[in-house]
């Protein structure tokens, strides 16, 4: 692989009698890695049902390397949602960032989304999840995965985190922010990072991230944490950003992170670094590890007053007038939806989260879960909320088995023959499902169902 000389010279003077061992890394075969969603499932009951040779991420509870030829892609367990495809160094800040159930959380820098989703489980449909990408394309990949997941207390974002800054002043108890880096921690796995390294080099991103990590500093509450990590070793993205913030916000303090058999501390080259604690951040070696590289810093900023973290911004209820269509339909919905907190607009509904403040000024992507669409003298609902519910929550559905070609059909969007659910199934709208995991929508006229499942999500 050809490495730039200047990238080189930085890793031998930072690893030293590492270096040829970290070359040699080079050589080993790409790693490839999944996350159960434990906001569907729990990672013992995954095991029971997994067709994958697994094997355990010794750090992340939930994290596992599978094989390059299982292709978890293309599999229905993943359209239902099962679990999340990523590498398996990237599911480490997540993974470190404690998260509390009834949590404010924000996720500055998300998509397209592995991050998000494992914050989401962690909340369990408690609290609110704000995701955030400043890029408008990005953000629908973001959208894409968090609805996948099921994830229901959300408000996804289009925003430069200034703007966002300036609007949740210390309003979160938990901050992620993965920032935008020079990626060299992925050279191994895509060697194409190499040639966007040469063009925009750690100097340009340091400059990003610094200005990030302040409007975070500065959206978290007194006594909340905030979580920084890239995917990079550059010293100057890494420790400088953290000693930045540091000394610009010195009510922000490092934290220890659990340790784990192969985790390096961050590098202190001075006697000045020495007094910031930076061995304290955690960074991950490809040479050490399995998985590829990362850098993760974990911080938590001061509360000399005593604020007290539990009080929580509580919206005004909206109380608006629902629709009988749309009531008749929630009649069918054991899941638990706050009917003061239904937000109506251009006959799209939304249930929001009670702690979300007045999104106005803001480039919103999703307030809440999309329930569906008023149409006339009907509602029809969404493929979010097909993928929030779980099996037992709506009163008419159609569980097929993994081994069933109807549900490959199905994903591909063809209508399906039901005949064989005369007896428990009724005509109307059906959630069709995968071994108990809903999958999306059909509508039934008691023996075949039209299909309803989102296109742009098809099993191509």
């Amino acid at each position: 692989m050809n490495l730039p000389e200047s990238y080189l010279v930085a890793m031998k003077d930072m690893l030293k009698d590492d270096f040829d061992a970290y070359l040699e890394s080079f050589n080993n075969k790409r790693l490839y890695g999944l996350r159960v969603n434990n906001l569907k499932i729990s990672t013992e009951d995954f095991l029971k049902i997994c067709p994958f040779k697994l094997t355990p991420i010794p750090w992340i509870d939930n994290g596992f390397y599978y094989e390059e030829e299982d292709k978890p892609a293309k599999h229905p367990y993943y359209f239902a949602g099962l679990y999340y495809i990523q590498e398996p160094s990237a599911m480490t800040p997540a993974n470190v960032l404690p998260i509390e159930e009834g949590d404010v959380v924000f996720d500055m820098c998300a998509a397209p989304g592995g991050k998000s989703t494992e914050l989401a489980a962690k909340l369990n449909n408690t609290g609110l999840l704000i995701t955030n990408d400043i890029s408008n394309s990005r953000t629908k990949a973001l959208l894409k995965n968090v609805e996948v997941f099921g994830v229901s207390n959300i408000c996804v974002l289009n925003e430069d985190p200034a703007r966002v800054s300036s609007k949740f002043s210390e309003f979160f108890d938990k901050i992620l922010i993965d920032a935008p880096c020079s990626g060299e921690g992925m050279f191994r796995k895509d060697n194409k990072l190499i040639k966007a390294w040469e063009m925009n080099g750690p100097k340009i991103y340091s400059a990003i991230q610094k200005n990030i990590i302040i409007h975070g500093a500065d959206m978290l509450k007194p006594g909340g944490m905030m979580l920084y990590s890239t995917c990079t070793f550059s010293h100057l993205e890494d420790e400088e950003t953290i000693i930045h913030l540091l000394k610009e916000r010195p009510d922000m303090h490092l934290v220890d992170i659990k340790p784990y058999e192969g985790f390096s501390p961050g590098y202190v080259y001075n006697e000045t670094d020495k007094s910031y604690n930076l061995d304290k951040c955690v960074r991950i070696f490809p040479h050490k590890m399995m998985g590829e590289g990362h850098f993760v810093a974990l911080l938590k900023k001061d509360n000399p007053n005593e604020y007290d973290n539990s009080v929580k911004y509580i919206k005004n209820p909206l109380n608006m007038k629902i629709p009988e269509e749309l009531r008749e339909f929630l009649t069918h919905i054991s899941m638990n939806i706050d009917e003061k907190y239904i937000n109506i607009r251009d006959n799209r509904v939304y249930a929001v989260s009670k702690n979300m403040i007045d999104e106005k000024g803001l480039r919103i992507i999703r307030n809440g879960l999309l329930l569906g669409e008023l149409k006339k003298n009907r509602f029809e609902p969404s493929q979010a909320l097909a993928m929030a519910l779980k099996m037992e929550e709506y009163d008419n559905c159609i569980n097929l088995s993994l081994s069933d070609m109807r549900v490959e059909k199905y994903l591909k969007g063809e209508t399906i023959d039901i005949d064989d659910y005369n007896d428990t199934s009724e005509a109307g709208w059906t959630l069709v499902c995968v071994d108990g995991f809903p999958l999306g929508w059909g509508k039934s006229n008691g023996s075949s169902l039209k299909n309803k499942y989102l296109s742009g999500w098809r099993w191509m």
